[in-house]
Order: structure tokens, then C-alpha cells, then sequence
């Protein structure tokens, strides 16, 4: 048996270190680590396992952190973070106080840019050769790009000026599920694999060495040849939409080859000019069940490595799955609804919509291009149609201009389903929903509701559809209703909970965070108002907190701009003469853990409540 090799990898040196027959077994250790990994912290295997080899491709060939790599979305870097010093930390990943399952800088000199968001990297890696170009820098700058993060219109506004840049860019498109190469013939792919050998370009390189030397004629072949290869290219491929753009284009090349792999970026680097280099790759590849089932295991929790099963408790619902299940029973008795997605189908719960109403034409997925799913939304509004957009919360932050614009100003009706609103936990920063209130208040006529429970949910889409104009949002939170909350709780615009006859404190609060607020009122001897449509915020809820000595507001959202500052704002001109406090996200971006520790890392939990307001409810 062969010694474990992975163990001593601690940097990308090591990597450099070994000879090309270990680097097979290089990869099945880092798909075993991984699998072992994620089967305990949960976390994104299946993209992971298909980009091993080309990430240690990438650290045979390039010299990082001098050579620059940026990966799209955190989905491809588990295997680069075990090979750029990270392996012992490994364990701790999406965990408290451990590693990031994101790119993150400040964890190493490894990761170049903050990537949480899909589509990003092509920008980012521009703007870093560009810098380097004027640096006199001479490494080269890498970005590597899934294809479903190449359906978002960043990316080709990014490869549209990067491929006329003239700078040391290497773009790789890590191709797992859609053809880009238009032509899939036997004699193309034979082809794509011999360029892809080193003695192709040893052989290209002499024969250009060789025109070079001959007089007078030289030059003038070389130009020659190289029409003719253009032509026969364009004849056998048909028009290259990067090389139409400016880019030299190389491949496909197969991505679970090693030795094609290394040769190829060799000869990307070599070139010193903008490189789009074509990679095709297996999602799951080295683990049967992400291999059959690449979408369960995209984003996993913990699971039993032998079966595949996940660990998670089975049954209940959720929030997605009630919005999804709700707005297909409404479409079936309203023609006018249509359903949009984002590229996130399962995630938002719109598969119920899809499977019933795809084939009538009124589902859409338009894949990772939130702003257009807006500006697409309001035209479908402006025809008559009740257009829906189920989006996360902290996606649907690259909306703003278009729900301004294109929306707002001439009041199209339409419903943003905001999911994952609030604090969402392991993935972090880039994914809580922190946002997403402050943005929206800003904007004229738009109405929001944030229900706590699922009849909550359905009361709050059905008002925003039927009995509200304009932009509509119904933000909701990820996983499932509190049993006691949906006990206590009636869908209307609010609620007065555990009444305290004396009038002197209360809590205001809205969403999942109610139950946090309900538990800590108890011992804090306070009243408590709960809002499910949290703007406009209405007279009479003025009316009623200006009645209380001592007011709360408690809001699973960031601090600046959000909607407790807008109520103490107008608590203020109504010359309220109480005492009121804000307890929200302070202005700061919350890390990884689980939803429980990040809820207690913001003192939003009922014992930091209890702790941190006592004296002020004496």
C-alpha cells in the first residue's frame, strides 16, 4: 500500500514536489478527505469532487500566490484549500471559528478575493491583471468560472473587455453539465485531445521557430499557416464565440486528465495574453452517489458515507416549500401568475410550479441573472400578468436599481418571494439574509410582510397579490415555523402578544425572531408587538407603542437603514416622551455558524435579551 501522500502537503510547493505518477493517488485522497468532511459539516461536494484534478493542475503549474488564482463561488476551492495549508483546519469547515467553505483572504494568501456570489471572478481576475500589467508584474492571473455561474450577464460583460485587454488572463470554464463547444463530433474531440499533448506544441512551436529563420519568406508563411488553421478551425467548429471576442480559445480539454490538463496550462501561461481554456468536468466525480444524484449533493448537510443518505431528521416542512406548494395552488385558480427563478428551482420551492405549469408556459428559469429576473418580471406586469420572483435574500441584493427603476416608478404590480431572509448560518457572510429590509425601505411604494408561521406565509402572499399594488415583498426565513409561535399567532397585519395591563414595557419584533423575543418578554415582563406587514408601518401601531413608558425593537436585520430606526424616527416627530432602544445587527457581516451561535453572536437569542435588558425593564 501506497504512504499517504496528502499529509504532507502544506503548501502548493509540495504539490510541485511530487512526480506525475502520485498525483493520481494525490486525488483520491483529497475526494476521500472531502467526502469524509462534509459528511460530518455538510458543505458543497458534488461541484468540489468534479474540480480535483484541475486544481491540482493548477498548483503543479502556476506559483501561487505570485500567480494569481480566482475561483468563482466557493463551490470549486475545497481541494485548493487542502493544498494551500489548510488540511489540518479541514475538519472545522463551515463551522464556528473554522474555515470558510467560501474563497476568503483574510484566511489565506492562497484565496485573492472574497467569492460567495456566482459570476464574480472574471471581473475580479481582470481588474488583478490589469493591476499587474501596470505593475510590471509578469504572472499570470487566473480565474476559474463554472457554466452555470457563465449564464449571468456579469461574466460576459467581463470577458467582453477582458479578452481585448492584452494582459497575462486566463479564463477556465469548468463545463460539468451544458455544451458550449458547438461541434461534438468524434473527429472534434479527437482533435481538441491532440492539441492538448505537449508534443502538439513543441511541434507548433518549432515550425514557428523554423518560418521565423527563413529569409525574406518567413514571415509571410508563418501569417499564411495561420489563416489556414483559422479557416479549417472555423470549418470544423464553426464560429468561436471567445476567440470572436479577443481571447486565444483552447480546448475542450478533458478535465480528469492530468497529463492534458498540466500541458494545456502550461501552454495558457506561455502565451501571455488572454486565455479562455474550455475544461470538461464530471460533478460528483470519485463518489457514486453525488456522481448519480450531482444536485442532492451540491449543497449537502451531514450524510452516511456508505449510502449516501443524509443525517438530516426527515419530515416537516419548510418555508421554501410551503411558498412553493401555496403559490401553485393559487395558480391554478389565477391564469395570471407566473413563477421566476434564479437558477434556484429546488431551492425557493418552485419545482411544485415547475412540474405543474411548466409545460402551459409559465414557469421561467433564467438562470444566475437576478436583475434581469426583475426588469423581466415587471414587463410580464406591465401586461397584465402576476409575475413572482422567488429569490434569496442576499441575491436579491444585485437588484436594487432594477427594483427602483424599472419597477418602482411606475408602480408594476409584482411579488418577491424573499427567502432566506435573515440569519441563514454555515454559509456566512456572503448568504445572510441581513439586508434586505434596509434596501427595500428606501424605495417608494414598495410593501413588505415578514410572516412567522406558514398560515402567516399564505395569508401574507395572498395580500400582497390580491389586496396590495406595486412592489411586494414577503420575505420568509430558511427551515421551519416555531410550534409555539403557530399556536399563538394569527395572520393579520399584527399581533399583540403576552399583554401586560399596565402599559410600561414592550417588545416590538417581526419574523422568525419572534420566538427569541416571546421567550426573553416573559421574564422581562413586557408586552410583545409583532408585525407581519412591517412597511408601511401603520398609524395606529404608533399609536400604540407611544402608549408604553419603555419600548424595545428587536429586528433580525442590519441596524443602519433598518426598520427599527425608521420606527424610533417616527416615534420622534410624534414627540414620543418614553424611553426606546434598538437591539439589531450591528453594522457588521456575520461569519459562519450554525444559525443558533450566530443568533447568540448578535445577542439576538432570548438569554442575551434577558441579560442585556433587565435593568431596563425594571
Amino acid at each position: 500500500m501506497n504512504e499517504p501522500l496528502l499529509q504532507h502537503i502544506n503548501s502548493p510547493a509540495d504539490v510541485k514536489k511530487l512526480n506525475k505518477d502520485q498525483l493520481p493517488q494525490l486525488c483520491r485522497e483529497l475526494r476521500q478527505q472531502m467526502i469524509e468532511t462534509t459528511s460530518k459539516t455538510g458543505g458543497h461536494l458534488s461541484s468540489n469532487l468534479g474540480v480535483v484534478e484541475l486544481t491540482v493542475a493548477l498548483h503543479r503549474i502556476f506559483d501561487s500566490p505570485q500567480d494569481t488564482i480566482v475561483w468563482d463561488v466557493g463551490h470549486q476551492c475545497y481541494a485548493h484549500k487542502l493544498l494551500t495549508g489548510r488540511r489540518e483546519q479541514f475538519s472545522t469547515l463551515r463551522q464556528k471559528d473554522g474555515i470558510s467553505g467560501f474563497p476568503k483572504p483574510h484566511e489565506s494568501v492562497h484565496d485573492a478575493f472574497v467569492a460567495g456570489h456566482s459570476s464574480t471572478s472574471i471581473s475580479a481576475a481582470s481588474g488583478m491583471a490589469k493591476a499587474k500589467t501596470l505593475n510590471k508584474d509578469p504572472h499570470s492571473t487566473v480565474a476559474v468560472i463554472g457554466d452555470g455561474s457563465f449564464t449571468s450577464g456579469m461574466a460576459y460583460e467581463a470577458i467582453n473587455n477582458a479578452a481585448r485587454s492584452g494582459d497575462r488572463l486566463i479564463v477556465i470554464l469548468n463545463d460539468n453539465k451544458m455544451s458550449i463547444s458547438k461541434n461534438e463530433s468524434s473527429l472534434a474531440k479527437y482533435l481538441s485531445a491532440m492539441r492538448a499533448k505537449p508534443n502538439y506544441f513543441k511541434i507548433k512551436d518549432s515550425v514557428q521557430e523554423l518560418c521565423h529563420h527563413i529569409p525574406l519568406v518567413g514571415r509571410p508563411l508563418e501569417h499564411t499557416l495561420q489563416k489556414l488553421k483559422a479557416t479549417a478551425k472555423t470549418l470544423l467548429y464553426g464560429s468561436n464565440f471567445f476567440e470572436d471576442l479577443g481571447f486565444r480559445y483552447l480546448g475542450p480539454v478533458d478535465g480528469h486528465d492530468l497529463e492534458q490538463l498540466c500541458a494545456v496550462l502550461e501552454r495558457a501561461k506561455m502565451l501571455n495574453k488572454p486565455v479562455f481554456l474550455h475544461v470538461e468536468t464530471q460533478k460528483g466525480k470519485g463518489y457514486k452517489p453525488a456522481e448519480e444524484n450531482p444536485g442532492e449533493f451540491h449543497g449537502t448537510s451531514g450524510f452516511d458515507i456508505e449510502t449516501g443518505k443524509s443525517k438530516a431528521k426527515l419530515g416537516g416542512s419548510n418555508f421554501s416549500e410551503e411558498f412553493g406548494k401555496h403559490l401553485t395552488e393559487l395558480a391554478k385558480m389565477d391564469e395570471r401568475i407566473c413563477a421566476i427563478t434564479a437558477a434556484m428551482k429546488y431551492g425557493t420551492g418552485l419545482n411544485h410550479f415547475s412540474k405543474e405549469f411548466k409545460q402551459a408556459g409559465r414557469f421561467f428559469d433564467v438562470g444566475i441573472a437576478e436583475p434581469h429576473a426583475v426588469t423581466f418580471a415587471a414587463g410580464m406586469a406591465s401586461k397584465g400578468k402576476l409575475p413572482v420572483f422567488a429569490v434569496y435574500s442576499s441575491f436579491l441584493q444585485r437588484c436594487y436599481d432594477q427594483i427602483l427603476h424599472d419597477c418602482s416608478i411606475e408602480k408594476q404590480h409584482l411579488l418577491l418571494g424573499i427567502d432566506r431572509a435573515g440569519i441563514v448560518g454555515a454559509d456566512g457572510e456572503t448568504h445572510n439574509g441581513l439586508f434586505d429590509v434596509a434596501m427595500l425601505l428606501n424605495i417608494p411604494a414598495v410593501e413588505l410582510w415578514s410572516p412567522a408561521t406558514y398560515e402567516e406565509l399564505r395569508w401574507s402572499m395572498e395580500q400582497a397579490l390580491y389586496h396590495s399594488d406595486g412592489v411586494c415583498g414577503v420575505r420568509y426565513p430558511r427551515g421551519g415555523e416555531n410550534a409555539e409561535l403557530a399556536a399563538l399567532c394569527q395572520p393579520q397585519n399584527w399581533q399583540l402578544l403576552n399583554e401586560q395591563p399596565n402599559k410600561r414595557n414592550l417588545i416590538v419584533t417581526y419574523g422568525r425572531i419572534s420566538s427569541e423575543v416571546l421567550t426573553a418578554a416573559k421574564t422581562l415582563n413586557a408586552a410583545v408587538l409583532k408585525l407581519t406587514k412591517i412597511f408601511p408601518v401603520e398609524e395606529e401601531i404608533l399609536t400604540e407603542l407611544k402608549q408604553y413608558q419603555r419600548v424595545l425593537f428587536v429586528e433580525e436585520g442590519i441596524k443602519t437603514g433598518g426598520l427599527a430606526q425608521y420606527v424610533g424616527a417616527e416615534l420622534l416627530e410624534r414627540k414620543y416622551s418614553g424611553e426606546y432602544r434598538i437591539r439589531a445587527v450591528e453594522n457588521r457581516f456575520v461569519p459562519h455558524a450554525s444559525p443558533a451561535e450566530a443568533t447568540a453572536l448578535c445577542r439576538l437569542d432570548s438569554m442575551s435579551l434577558i441579560n442585556d435588558y433587565q435593568e431596563f425593564f425594571e
